[in-house]
């Protein structure tokens, strides 16, 4: 797995990772998206909603942007709404070259002509995000973090290993065994948390290119030491159940940030927004209408 994805990525789904009160819901039918053209490569993206404030949705590292699609139709009654996937991941091809996952992001962006907007973040999402907001603080007003990493901050031995042990089965192509893997993960979903992680295996399932696709995405500087340049309301969500280390990077980010406030919800994983929707959404879109 630390062959074909981000070691930290895989770790983020498998041994973390990736991942309302009601159960997650059946996938409706995909709304039509659009694709544009970003340096040699396409970026599949969905938008809905028409209210003045937009919202940008970012997925982790393992789940394509179909990890929405509980809280979406929510979303799209309140902002304009904009979700994509990124390279490799769902109806986005793979990556051919080096890249900035930063640079894919400003591009969708850009090309939907937005010039300032709230971004939710989730896991390796989360770590994009902040590193988008250091890089283009002009653009970005507030910042919702979900179960974030960020960059240089170390991970411990038992987060690693745990990743690499439980992406073994991606290193003889077998999808369904990572994932029956994942499903096995005490901090991926809170114990039982079945809807979700039925969902979980669905999305992988039916996009499988989610955890087999080569990783090419370049790193940028490390944003640990700038997070004080950060001074817009940033949301940080933790799930209690997730692993700890997750939760270290939690309090590293809150300490960071001066406008950071940082809630923990209960009986939940790595997966929020797939194991409580309902909950999910309304503090979400309590935060961006407040500011």
């Amino acid at each position: 797995m630390a062959k074909r994805m981000r070691c930290v990525e895989a770790v983020v789904l498998f041994a973390v990772a990736l991942v309302g009160n009601s159960p997650a819901q059946k996938q409706s039918a995909p709304p039509q998206g659009s694709f544009i053209d970003v340096d040699g490569a396409r970026l599949y993206y969905e938008e809905c909603g028409s209210a003045p404030q937009a919202v940008v949705l970012v997925h982790d590292g393992v789940l394509d942007s179909a990890a929405w699609d509980d809280v979406w139709p929510e979303f799209c009654k309140h902002f304009h709404t904009i979700r994509y996937d990124r390279r490799g991941y769902g109806r986005s091809p793979a990556a051919t070259q080096g890249h900035y996952a930063t640079d894919d992001l400003g591009s969708i962006l850009h090309h939907l002509q937005l010039k300032r907007v709230a971004i939710v973040g989730s896991s390796h999402g989360g770590q994009i995000s902040i590193d988008f907001t250091l890089a283009h603080p002009e653009m970005v007003e507030e910042l919702v973090l979900v179960g974030a990493v960020v960059g240089g901050m170390p991970y411990t031995k038992h987060f690693l290993e745990r990743g690499e042990a439980l992406g073994k089965p991606l290193e003889k192509g077998d999808v369904k065994g990572a994932i029956a893997a994942a499903n096995k993960d005490k901090y991926l979903t809170a114990p039982g948390s079945d809807a979700a992680r039925t969902r979980m295996s669905d999305i992988l399932l039916a996009n499988p290119q989610d955890l087999t696709h080569p990783e090419m995405e370049l790193p940028v500087k490390a944003a640990l030491p700038r997070l004080g340049e950060i001074h817009i309301p940033t949301l940080l969500l933790l799930g209690d159940a997730d692993i700890p280390d997750v939760h270290v990077h939690a309090g590293a980010i809150e300490a960071g940030i001066p406008r950071a406030r940082l809630i923990v919800i209960n009986d939940v994983g790595h997966l929020m927004y797939l194991e409580k929707p309902t909950e999910f959404s309304r503090i979400v879109i309590d935060f961006l209408e407040k500011q």
